[in-house]
C-alpha cells in the first residue's frame, strides 16, 4: 500500500501521509512520495491547491520515523534528514497555494510540515508540538520554521521545553489560521481551499514567491524588490482582467497568466 495517496477532488489536490499505524510518521518512503506528489500537484491542470493531511482522526503526523533512524549508516542516516529538509524547502516553494489540514497532533517534523504549507486548519482535539527534546534531540530543520513564525522567546519554550500547544493556543501564536470541532474541519478546509482556487493562479505564485524572498530582507531592500514586484505584477494579463472586471462590476475570468 502506497503511504502517501493523491487524490484531486474540486480542484483540490489531497496528499495524504497513509500510516495511520504508525502515527503517519515521516519513513524516507513518505518523504520521497511527498516530494513527487508536490510535483504532480504542480503540474496537475485539474488542481488548484495542495491540501496535505494524515490519514486517521488522531495524528496528522508524529515526526521522523524513530524506528528506521540509523538504518543505512550514519551517511545514509544524514543524506534522510536532509531529503527532509529539502522538502520543506519544496513545500514552502510550492508554484500552487498549500493548506495543512491537522485532523490530529502536529509533532516534531510534523509540524514543520505545517509551517511550511502557506495556510493551516487544524480540527480543535490536535496538538502541536516539538517534543525532540523529550528522547535528547533538538528540532533542528523545523526551528528554521519557528524562527520565522515566532519571536526568540516563545521559538525557544517551545523547543527547548517539548511543551505541546492545544489548537486554539496554536492560532493565538500565528501556527495556524483556524481551529474548528472536527465534526467541520472538511467544510473549513474545503472554504479556505476553494477561495484559493477562485484566485488568479499565476498572481497567487508571483506573489508568494515575493514574500518568500522579501522575508528575509532588510527592510529597505524589501521596499525595493517588492516595488519592482508589483511592477511586473502589472504586466500580467490576469492583472488586466482583474481591473476591467472590477471596473464593469462583474466576475474576473482568470487566464492564470
Amino acid at each position: 500500500m502506497e503511504e502517501v495517496r493523491y487524490a484531486v477532488q474540486e480542484r483540490q489536490a489531497l496528499v495524504t501521509i497513509d500510516r495511520p499505524r504508525a502515527r503517519n510518521a515521516l519513513s524516507p518512503a513518505v518523504i520521497q512520495g511527498l516530494m513527487e506528489a508536490v510535483s504532480r500537484a504542480e503540474a496537475d491542470p485539474e488542481a488548484r491547491v495542495l491540501v496535505l493531511t494524515g490519514a486517521g482522526d488522531k495524528v496528522f503526523c508524529a515526526g521522523g520515523d524513530l524506528g528506521q533512524m540509523g538504518e543505512g549508516g550514519f551517511l545514509a542516516t544524514h543524506e534522510g534528514r536532509r531529503a527532509y529538509a529539502q522538502l520543506l524547502s519544496r513545500l514552502q516553494g510550492c508554484r500552487k497555494p498549500t493548506v495543512a489540514r491537522l485532523n490530529g497532533h502536529a509533532l516534531a517534523g510534523g509540524l514543520g510540515l505545517v509551517l511550511a504549507c502557506d495556510l493551516a486548519v487544524a480540527a480543535e482535539h490536535a496538538e502541536l508540538g516539538t517534543p525532540e527534546i523529550d528522547v535528547g534531540l533538538f528540532p533542528m530543520m523545523v526551528m528554521a520554521l519557528l524562527q520565522r513564525h515566532l519571536g526568540r522567546k516563545r521559538a525557544l519554550e517551545l523547543v527547548m521545553t517539548g511543551d505541546r500547544l492545544s489548537a486554539r493556543d496554536a492560532v493565538g501564536l500565528g501556527l495556524i489560521n483556524r481551529a474548528v470541532p472536527a465534526a467541520e474541519l472538511d467544510a473549513a478546509v474545503g472554504a479556505l481551499a476553494g477561495k484559493l482556487a477562485g484566485k488568479s493562479q499565476a498572481v497567487l505564485a508571483l506573489g508568494k514567491r515575493a514574500f518568500l524572498t522579501a522575508e528575509d530582507m532588510p527592510f529597505p531592500l524589501a521596499l525595493e524588490f517588492l516595488a519592482s514586484q508589483l511592477s511586473l505584477n502589472t504586466l500580467a494579463e490576469d492583472a488586466a482582467e482583474g481591473i476591467s472586471a472590477f471596473l464593469a462590476k462583474r466576475p474576473p475570468e482568470w487566464k492564470d497568466r
